[in-house]
């Protein structure tokens, strides 16, 4: 992800050229330039882009758990939360808050507003 302000298509060109003489190529099914004040895109489990601060309505360019990273963590508790589940609950109850931690310590940068 390159952030640029009005300089997105030189600093893909740029990219482009640097990658290249490095003997690589950029996927441009996944290269493209999104202007994040407007629209959203996914870039490591995160949606960047326009979000709404829900106390007074405004809108601010943040990030966010993208929906198929919500959808993984929800499929893993369900799995982890079966009937079949062997372990005594204190066991369970430490391993679930183990990944639910993780998962919140990646997707904890700070907060939208102070």
């Amino acid at each position: 992800m390159i952030l640029s302000r009005g300089n997105a298509a030189e600093a893909l060109e740029w990219t482009r050229n640097v990658v290249t003489r490095l003997g690589l190529t950029l996927n441009e099914a996944k290269t493209s330039i999104k202007q994040a004040s407007k629209e959203s895109f996914n870039f490591l489990g995160y949606t960047f882009g326009p979000h709404c601060y829900k106390k007074d309505g405004s809108w601010y360019t943040g990030a966010s758990p993208a929906k198929k990273s919500i959808t993984r963590i929800k499929q893993k508790v369900g799995d982890h939360l079966v009937p079949s589940q062997v372990g005594t609950w204190p066991e369970v109850r430490d391993q679930l808050n183990q990944m639910l931690k993780g998962w919140a310590a990646y997707f904890s940068y700070g907060k939208p507003r102070a």
